[in-house]
């Protein structure tokens, strides 16, 4: 839905390549999750300005609009329960809770900040732009973009699967969120402008505890491996989600079993996350055109207008509480922006601001808290929504 790009807001990465940097050098291997961008953003300005989340979800609204495909045909239903469960351990392979701990330092206590921050802006938010007009999805598209902006696009997406957003509400909501990200990240490059780039000597300090450059690399032999040990994580992820009688929380169930075998497992699974990061953006494009090709054009179009109110007022508590509240507790402001930045784009986008203003020793702990923000905002959203938003919505 990055390393050595020029300074400027980065593209809102094809959602949710938001999700899904790991390893612990500030240089990930060749063509990697960071660097790997859709057709469209890559070649068009359009797509570019876009985003490839959008360009896909609207390819399928055009497609269902014209005749091509019909809303509801069997080939969705399919992407939808096997391809879109798989995206998520794909994304997660790298998720060692144990070193984001032990690594981030002050950046975690930031980024924990910005999620808080996120939880009161989207309270704040909600009572300012209730959109009544989308009934029960208004709670539900609430938090999953809550989700969204603690950990990035893979938690929308969970979030809305777990919790059943109507798909024109959906479309909307992804629409909403492109335009809100792509302002966001220009404010926080705005607000970085004076903040200078680190000496040179700095990046050495990036490999976080004499730590070793992980030598995942995108082979097929990786890439086959980390899409089986996804299946089987989603297989007993549903099993654990039909034991447990929780309707709609298989998402939820695979994205703890991942995230408890990557940090059992750190050496075994993270030399398969560059591989898993890669199939990831592929699945992830293929459910953002089926959620288009499910959709209505005119829904859509006009239940947009409501979530982006909503989504602006959501990021804008969120940026105002967490540069307060991290000022008053002594954190500088780089740590500030950056951590903001993995709450609204994930990892990608954090360690691709971090590079661009030569922050060299946060690019690696903004992968890591963009990782965990994944790893958690998923069951948080979920319980907000069902214990607190729904209950402001009735």
């Amino acid at each position: 839905m990055s390393s050595g790009r020029r300074e400027r807001p980065p593209r809102r990465p094809s959602r949710p390549a938001t999700t899904g940097a790991t390893g612990p050098s500030s240089s990930p291997p060749p063509h990697s999750a960071h660097e790997i961008e859709t057709r469209s953003e890559e070649s068009t300005a359009w797509g570019a300005a876009l985003s490839g989340a959008l360009v896909s979800i609207l390819a399928g609204l055009a497609a269902t609009a014209t005749g091509v495909v019909s809303p509801g045909a069997p080939a969705h239903a399919a992407v939808m329960e096997y391809l879109l469960p798989a995206a998520v351990p794909l994304l997660l392979l790298g998720a060692d809770l144990r070193r984001v701990v032990r690594t981030t330092g002050d950046l975690l206590k930031a980024f924990l900040i910005g999620s808080a921050a996120t939880v009161i802006g989207t309270t704040v938010a909600y009572l300012l732009v209730p959109m009544r007009s989308l009934g029960q999805d208004s709670w539900k598209i609430a938090a999953a973009l809550m989700g969204s902006y603690i950990g990035g696009a893979v938690n929308f997406v969970a979030i809305s699967e777990a919790l059943s957003v109507t798909p024109s509400v959906l479309a909307a909501g992804v629409a909403a969120d492109n335009i809100v990200s792509a302002l966001y990240f220009m404010t926080l490059f705005a607000l970085a402008s004076k903040i200078p780039p680190e000496p040179k000597t700095a990046q050495d300090d990036s490999r976080a505890d004499g730590e070793p450059e992980r030598g995942g690399r995108l082979s097929a032999l990786n890439g086959g491996l980390a899409i089986a040990l996804s299946f089987v994580i989603c297989k007993a992820g549903s099993a654990m989600a039909d034991r447990l009688g929780f309707q709609g929380g298989t998402l939820p169930c695979v994205t703890a079993l991942v995230v408890f075998l990557a940090t059992a497992f750190p050496g075994q699974l993270g030399k398969l996350a560059p591989a898993g990061e890669t199939m990831a953006l592929i699945l992830m494009q293929l459910f953002f055109t089926v959620v288009g090709a499910n959709g209505n054009v005119v829904d859509a179009v006009t239940k947009a207008p409501s979530v982006f109110a909503f989504a602006l007022v959501q990021v804008s508590v969120h940026l105002a509480v967490l540069l307060g509240v991290g000022k008053l507790v002594g954190l500088d402001r780089k740590r500030l922006l950056i951590a903001s930045n993995a709450n609204v784009g994930g990892p990608t986008t954090a360690a691709a601001m971090a590079t661009a203003k030569g922050w060299s020793s946060l690019i690696v702990p903004g992968i890591l808290v963009g990782i965990f923000g994944i790893s958690i905002a998923t069951f948080l959203g979920i319980g907000f929504g069902m214990f607190v938003l729904r209950r402001m919505c009735a």
